[in-house]
């Protein structure tokens, strides 16, 4: 299976394509996800659909845990510089990736939690991604960033390839693994939407 014909939503298809790179494949789509300021990448299908394969791709689940932790440990890194470098300024209410919207999100998450917001952000997906950025933005200060920042990476990281793990050892679900990430994936959206959801219906009552 060729990398250019597998869509970004079919996990499984991702990662066979992949071949003998696979792990080199799961930590650059983490890296990017997490720093790179493209949010719409699979990550917590991805990483749970690598646990319950990983017999099949050749690899441990361990091995995901940890190539997924220094990956979106990395990837925050890069979040926090741009957005310590460059600031708002990168983003447009008009852009296709790079909306301000989705800045404002993470801002107002951030504000909400503080350090915090760099462990929650994790398992929200978009939030995720400009998090740290707003991180570097507000100049958080470096050493605490970095605490926050690896317990985030990693609490992911394990909780992503236990539940895989987990869910590998049901025959069910190893049988019916598209359909399952698909749950997955809608799950991980659904507190974006609900947000969204709230923050239309709080403007129409003040309009």
């Amino acid at each position: 299976m060729h990398l250019a014909t597998v869509s970004l939503l079919d996990p499984s298809g991702l990662l066979h394509s992949f071949g003998p790179w696979v792990l080199v494949g799961i930590a650059v789509i983490v890296f990017i996800e997490s720093g790179v300021l493209f949010p719409f990448l699979p990550g917590d299908s991805l990483l749970i659909t690598a646990a319950i394969l990983a017999p099949h791709l050749g690899i441990h689940a361990w091995s995901v845990a940890v190539v997924a932790s220094c990956a979106a440990f990395a990837g925050d890194q890069v979040g926090f510089w741009l957005g310590r470098r460059f600031g708002r300024g990168l983003f447009k209410p008009d852009a296709r990736v790079l909306k301000t919207e989705h800045l404002a999100r993470a801002e107002a998450f951030f504000a909400r939690y503080g350090g915090v917001s760099l462990v929650l952000g994790r398992f929200v997906p978009v939030v995720r991604t400009y998090v740290p950025l707003s991180a570097g933005i507000v100049a958080m200060p470096y050493r605490r960033f970095l605490g926050w920042n690896a317990l985030g990476g990693v609490l992911w990281s394990v909780v992503m390839v236990v539940l895989g793990v987990l869910l590998g050892g049901i025959p069910f679900v190893t049988k019916n693994i598209d359909a399952l990430m698909i749950v997955v994936v809608l799950v991980s959206v659904a507190p974006l939407a609900i947000s969204a959801l709230r923050g239309r219906r709080k403007a129409a009552a003040q309009d």
